[in-house]
């Protein structure tokens, strides 16, 4: 059976990663989480000092700083791991102080520019799980199969809430929540790749489905694709 090129695109805090990485662990294939390679960009930005006093990005020792950041996506216990600089980053990816910083960062066309040509290096083959804000829009245009996951954003920022607190890392509700809705905003209007539904996506509300029922349903779409 051929392998396909399966692209999950949506807001964030959706659950993309979560049904992407299933889906990839349940029928064989490699995941990819595109949304961690932008936030191990900002996490090194932050941690360079790249960031003025207002929040803007400094674009020109960004650019000149984006051949030294090397990023890595590896299996570790079995889960996806986002690696920067040979430095295992998974936990600080995830904080809110990047969260906050990341769609500043995956706004500019030459950090786009980048990440993309290394996503599509990753895909050529297919057998592929890749989720994001623009993989059946830009990265893989011609997947074979396209999803679009969306929920409110009320719900997205108590999932958001509740993982935080599993993790042990501090929380606030009404911060996540802003958060959320800033995110939406800012990626759906960048000039480059705004976030938006395929005109060949499947759409997903997930907003009152459980994790079983959206896998049992990814599979369902698989499937149909695959025959």
């Amino acid at each position: 059976m051929k392998k396909i090129t399966i692209a999950i695109d949506g807001h964030s805090s959706c659950g993309k990663s979560t049904m992407a990485k299933e889906l990839a662990r349940k029928v064989g294939y490699v995941y990819v989480d595109t949304g961690a390679m932008y936030r191990a960009v900002t996490l090194y930005a932050l941690r360079h000092n790249l960031f003025a006093a207002d929040g803007a990005v400094l674009e020109v020792a960004l650019r000149e700083a984006m051949p030294q950041i090397d990023i890595d996506q590896r299996l570790v216990d079995g889960k996806t791991t986002t690696f920067l600089n040979g430095e295992n980053v998974e936990r600080e990816i995830r904080g809110l102080e990047v969260s906050n910083h990341v769609s500043p960062i995956a706004a500019i066309p030459f950090v786009r520019t980048a990440l993309v040509a290394q996503q599509q290096k990753m895909g050529r083959e297919g057998g592929i799980v890749m989720d994001g804000r623009d993989i059946g829009t830009t990265v893989f245009p011609n997947a074979e199969l396209k999803i679009f996951v969306t929920a409110s954003a009320e719900v997205r920022a108590q999932r958001r809430y509740d993982e935080l607190q599993q993790k042990g890392m501090p929380a606030d509700y009404a911060d996540i929540l802003k958060n959320v809705q800033e995110r939406d905003y800012i990626d759906s209007h960048r000039e480059v790749s705004p976030l938006r539904q395929a005109d060949d996506a499947l759409l997903l509300d997930n907003s009152h489905m459980t994790i079983d029922e959206q896998n049992v349903w990814l599979m369902e779409q698989f499937e149909k694709a695959t025959k």
